[in-house]
């Protein structure tokens, strides 16, 4: 990774700020992104202790003029782009609006991706890596895409559902872009115990799920702490020669290239999510 330079969002904590430490710990020149700027500069400066060159950039990502300004700063520092990897997350325990009157899972698991993506690839020479997570390859509702009918059920969550969407933009992406050198790609980090999971409360769950949650909150400090466990899949995507070239794959925690859900590869559910990413992002990006 010597001599590249990666973007990461949501990178000042969790998965994101280990996949940052590992990126670097290869030579990768790291730009790290984060709503806080100083806790942004406080993680660049501890990742950047050892030797790496880590940057820090502050945006919050479900904002689509900071979104848009993110990658103007990005454009000064940078003449290329070899890896970004869109890791921002958001799981608000109830529905809630961005500033942009978007809901804000899609804004920060969909729109912020796409939005970023598009705005970058004059820059992007090489990979981008979309980060999944939670319990993803579920029905994607149409007519629920930004949580109007339904935003928590009996087993339904709008951050899986979200999740699940990335994925279907992603590849949908990944076919917009073939030909030009850029590939397009999704990991699947497993479980781990960040900042994010450690502050959802059990209304943040889907109504089955919460008894247990007391259990997962003693579980997850044993089994899930180690962060760097989530972090091999975005890395390998990120870094690794085996996936040179590989676009519109999806790969498992185990850094295994893994079958896609049924409801990512549906050309309808697709074409709806980029339609209304489109629409949405029209004033920032500009489409015919």
């Amino acid at each position: 990774m010597r001599g590249k330079t990666a973007l990461i969002t949501g990178s000042t904590g969790g998965i994101g700020k280990e996949t940052a430490r590992g990126l670097a710990a290869l030579g990768a020149r790291v730009i790290l992104v984060g709503r806080d700027p100083v806790r942004a500069r406080r993680a660049a400066d501890e990742l950047g202790a050892g030797g790496g060159q880590v940057e820090a950039l502050a945006a919050d990502m479900t904002r689509l003029g900071e979104v848009a300004a993110l990658a103007a700063r990005v454009a000064e520092r940078c003449d290329r782009l070899d890896v970004l990897i869109n890791n921002v997350g958001a799981n608000p325990p109830r529905r809630t609006l961005t500033q942009d009157g978007v809901e804000t899972t899609f804004a920060a698991h969909v729109l912020a991706p796409f939005t970023l993506t598009r705005l970058l690839l004059p820059l992007l020479v090489g990979r981008v890596v979309n980060i999944t997570g939670g319990i993803p390859g579920g029905p994607i509702d149409l007519d629920n895409l930004q949580a109007e009918r339904r935003y928590l059920g009996w087993t339904f969550a709008q951050y899986n559902h979200t999740k699940t969407m990335q994925m279907a933009m992603s590849l949908r992406f990944a076919e917009e872009v073939a030909g030009t050198g850029v590939t397009v790609n999704v990991a699947y980090p497993g479980h781990g115990h960040t900042p994010m999971n450690q502050s959802l409360k059990a209304a943040g769950f889907p109504y089955l799920y919460r008894p247990i949650v007391p259990l997962l909150g003693l579980v997850a400090p044993r089994f899930f702490a180690d962060l760097g466990k989530p972090a091999r899949s975005s890395i390998h995507l990120a870094s690794s020669a085996e996936v040179e070239g590989v676009s519109g794959a999806y790969f498992s925690m185990k850094c295994r290239r893994t079958a896609w859900p049924e409801s990512a590869l549906n050309r309808r559910n697709q074409d709806a999510i980029w339609a209304l990413c489109e629409n949405l992002t029209r004033e920032v990006i500009g489409h015919p």
